[in-house]
Order: structure tokens, then C-alpha cells, then sequence
């Protein structure tokens, strides 16, 4: 016996609209672009770890914690940039 969930699932699947399977050179470019973001975010953590750590150095709480927030931020930020640009990819398929 299936669940609600399952059957909910099911129903969601035949009333959806089809999408097009990705072509090879969408799924190349998803792959370029994770490749490039993931760059992007191995700079930037470089870079702001060095900072953090030479803000602990100094004995500066309030400097280090402001690094970390920011850590955090460019990372979110990036990730977000990173699936902007994968869904236009995927829209090409759709649209």
C-alpha cells in the first residue's frame, strides 16, 4: 500500500509539465560553472582566511568575528551566483 506522500508524488509527476533532458553541452556548462565557483570561493576563502588569522594574531575579537561573518557571506553569495546561472542554463531547455 502506498503512502499519501507517494501518491501525492505520483499524481504531482503526471500533471507536471515534461522537462527537457539537458543537452550534453548544458551539462558541460553546469559542470564549467561549478568548476568556476568553486574557484572563486577557494580565492576568496584564501584571502579572508589570511585576513582572520592575522586579525587573531593581534588579539582583535571584534575584527576576527567580523571575518568570519563575512566567510560566511561570500560564500552564501556565491553559492547563489552559482545556481543563478545553472537555472539560465537549465531554462534553455524550457524555454
Amino acid at each position: 500500500m502506498k503512502s499519501a506522500y507517494e501518491l501525492a508524488m505520483e499524481r504531482l509527476d503526471k500533471s507536471g509539465p515534461r522537462e527537457k533532458p539537458l543537452s550534453a553541452a548544458q551539462k558541460a556548462r553546469l559542470a564549467e560553472l561549478d568548476k568556476v565557483y568553486k574557484g572563486k570561493w577557494a580565492e576568496r576563502q584564501v584571502f579572508l582566511t589570511e585576513q582572520l588569522e592575522k586579525a587573531l594574531a593581534k588579539g582583535d575579537a571584534d575584527e576576527a568575528e567580523q571575518v568570519r561573518v563575512q566567510l560566511a557571506r561570500e560564500k552564501t553569495r556565491l553559492e547563489e551566483e552559482c545556481e543563478e546561472e545553472k537555472e539560465r542554463v537549465r531554462r534553455e531547455t524550457r524555454g
